[in-house]
């Protein structure tokens, strides 16, 4: 584990080569980094969890956890840069007429025992997850997967069947830690995966080491090792990437970015990663009144929020989920700043002067100053909204049921699986509390239909209302920051959560 006291000064007394030489700000691979080769170990800072960290993968939640789970496993599919499902374990599907059964044929994969991974080891997998006693984060998206009405049809096939017709099947091979492991696997003091690296050592809250699977079904890794090490404070991690105790920093903020880009290192920025938002609680006063929250919309300078609380290292968003993903409305006109009609909304909502708590906290960065630029904003149209900053461990479970607005954000998924987690009267993870029936009407439309035009048609309509009258202002598109020593070349700009966001089977030392 890095300690911040370690690295104190750091930056001060790194040299004046270390500091100024050449990187390739924005690229791919440093401009030392050359073409791929083999060998050497990649060190990794990432935040951490501390003692109760897991190599469990279906209880993955933190992004270390997330991105150890990529190299040791393998799902049947992951998502694309655009959130569309792409094959992984799964060498293709095909599914029935009907869309209630789905067939999954398997690539020629072993796990790192040298057992060949089975449709066995699929419905074991998929059993485990959905376990009714247990709480595995993939559960939801496998939830209509008829367990017991499905089978392996032979070596390399397996039929799922469904519960009801679902076009978008594939989303739900792909869900955040929906991995494949063996067959009864309950201990994972040593892990065993089929993924492109294999078990090492592991210390939870401090290290986990890993080495190159030479037999894994893609590509063999380029690195020899690959070594976690953690760094809960941003600050750490980039110090130990300028002294070169790391060659790869996660999760930098776009202050530290533009303060380091060009200093002997390579700042990689990974569009449409994430949106920022905030999000109105459509149940209840006040924003139970359309004209209010549409007033909402109209007051909000996006750019300005961009700017200052992002640093510029984003675009602005137009109160839409998933800007440059599959079935993303772009025929809906920008929303921009009109403070007249958002002050005569405001008037006619008979509002004007009234008093809106928005609650926030440091559970990410740059939700508090996100809120104080607002409410500025805001003031300006005639509302006092009042920043309330709450405690960061149990803000999520407390936004997710009360108060009326609240700061929100949301990382990569497909925009079928953000409106089904958020959207419908039966979501989970209903944060703006919006149930309309005719909305959930559209969107079994759109998921029960092999028809891709009619798909798409039915997400535009889904999008057109939430853009109209929903509860979510999202008001800018966050990139993703890394960054890499000058040497690192093969990481991806991608976004968080999908298939080649922290993935370190590609890269190599230079």
């Amino acid at each position: 584990m890095i300690d911040r006291r370690l690295f104190l000064g750091l930056t001060a007394g790194a040299s004046l080569a270390a500091l100024t030489g050449c990187g390739s700000p924005g690229g791919g691979s440093g401009s030392a980094a050359g073409e791929p080769r083999r060998g050497g170990r990649l060190r990794a800072a990432f935040a951490g969890g501390g003692a109760k960290e897991v190599l469990d993968p279906h209880l993955a939640n933190l992004f270390v956890e997330a991105a150890r789970s990529k190299a040791l496993y393998d799902k049947l599919a992951d998502l694309g840069d655009d959130a569309a499902p792409v094959p992984r374990l799964a060498e293709r599907w095909e599914p029935s007429a009907d869309l209630t059964r789905w067939r999954i044929t398997l690539r020629k994969a072993v796990f790192h025992d040298g057992k060949p991974v089975r449709p066995q080891d699929v419905l074991a997998s998929y059993a485990r997850i959905m376990d009714p006693k247990r709480a595995f984060r993939a559960k939801a998206s496998l939830s209509l997967i008829d367990l017991a009405n499905s089978r392996a049809v032979d070596d390399r096939t397996v039929e799922f069947a469904l519960t009801r017709p679902f076009a978008e099947f594939p989303n739900a091979l792909a869900s955040f830690s929906a991995y494949i492991i063996p067959e009864s696997t309950e201990d994972f003091t040593k892990p065993v995966g089929s993924g492109p690296f294999r078990f090492g050592t592991f210390t939870p809250g401090r290290s986990t080491l890993l080495t190159r699977n030479a037999d894994y079904w893609e590509n063999p890794p380029h690195l020899d090792e690959l070594e976690f090490v953690l760094a809960n404070e941003e600050s750490a991690r980039i110090n130990a990437l300028l002294g070169g105790q790391v060659e790869y920093a996660h999760d930098l903020s776009p202050v530290t970015a533009r303060s380091h880009e060009g200093r002997g290192l390579s700042i990689l920025r990974a569009p449409n990663s994430g949106i920022q938002a905030f999000a109105m609680k459509v149940d209840r006063p006040p924003f139970d009144n359309r004209d209010l929250r549409e007033a909402m919309f109209l007051l909000t300078d996006r750019q300005q929020l961009v700017d200052s609380t992002l640093s510029g290292a984003g675009q602005v968003g137009n109160d839409l989920f998933g800007k440059g993903f599959k079935y993303y409305a772009e025929d809906i006109p920008q929303r921009t700043r009109d403070l007249d009609r958002a002050r005569w909304l405001i008037n006619r909502a008979g509002a004007q002067g009234l008093a809106v708590r928005l609650d926030t906290s440091t559970a990410a960065t740059g939700f508090v100053e996100a809120a104080t630029v607002f409410a500025e904003q805001a003031r300006a149209a005639g509302l006092d909204v009042q920043v309330a900053v709450g405690d960061k461990d149990t803000y999520w479970a407390n936004s997710l049921k009360n108060g009326s607005l609240t700061s929100f954000r949301s990382g990569a998924m497909p925009i079928e699986s953000h409106i089904s987690g958020r959207l419908l009267s039966s979501s989970t993870t209903n944060t703006t509390k919006w149930t309309r029936p005719e909305f959930d009407a559209l969107y079994d439309k759109a998921v029960s239909t092999t028809d891709e035009s009619a798909r798409a048609a039915a997400y535009g309509e889904m999008q057109r209302v939430l853009h109209a009258e929903g509860g979510y202002l999202i008001w800018g598109q966050a990139d993703w920051i890394v960054g890499t020593a000058a040497k690192v070349g093969g990481v991806r700009t991608a976004p968080a959560n999908t298939l080649d966001w922290a993935r370190f089977d590609t890269v190599w030392l230079g």
